[in-house]
């Protein structure tokens, strides 16, 4: 009677862990992997192609040339005429301003991919311009009068031209924000945008 019930317990433990092996080889079969550890979430990777624009950070798309004249008047000592105390200056100031694009700040939000991929809808951030670089070697004093007294008290020391450079270079900021550096930036960030996609198959759509 024992030996029967023995049987049987070894036969009921058979049958549960063939159904086990059968489940087990059903899952594998299917990509279910029960011993797998939980795939962790994973961020959104960011389209190559963004992440190839942003890459170049600021774009330096345009330089400006720019030549101004300072014209700097001293009237000296008020109650002596400027032939006697006076000094007019006319000082040529030569420099370059930089325009471009941070392309470094473009997001997700101002870059959308079409489904097939063949067209990104772009929104460049605006051109910006950087600090005027003076040319100190070019600029110079070509036009210089002075009265008498001063030009006495002068031939006893050195020229400071440093007031000169200062009022240059904001003459020449103002003289870029008034031309179309900016423009011309942004027009040359967007064609090499469009250069730069083309290989790839994408059109580039730029976007106000």
């Amino acid at each position: 009677m024992k030996e029967k019930s023995s049987r049987r317990g070894s036969r009921g433990f058979g049958l549960i862990a063939l159904a086990l092996l059968l489940a087990l080889l059903a899952a594998n079969y299917f990509g279910v992997n029960p011993f797998r550890p939980a795939a962790e979430a994973k961020e959104p990777e960011r389209p190559s192609l963004l992440v190839s624009i942003q890459d170049m950070s600021q774009y330096h798309a345009a330089v400006g040339n720019f030549d101004v004249i300072i014209d700097a008047q001293e009237n000296g000592i008020s109650w002596l005429p400027d032939f006697v105390s006076g000094e007019r200056t006319l000082f040529l100031a030569k420099g370059t301003v930089n325009a471009y694009v941070d392309l470094g700040g473009l997001t997700g939000e101002n870059y959308q991919l079409s489904e097939d991929g063949k067209k990104a809808s772009i929104r460049l951030p605006a051109a910006q311009l950087d600090k005027p670089n003076l040319n100190v070697k070019d600029s110079y004093i070509y036009d210089q009068r002075r009265g008498v007294g001063k030009a006495i008290s002068d031939a006893f020391s050195t020229p400071d031209q440093s007031k000169f450079f200062e009022m240059a270079e904001t003459r020449i900021a103002s003289a870029a924000e008034e031309s179309e550096l900016r423009d011309r930036a942004t027009e040359n960030t967007k064609a090499m945008i469009t250069g730069m996609l083309k290989p790839s198959g994408v059109e580039a759509v730029f976007v106000e």
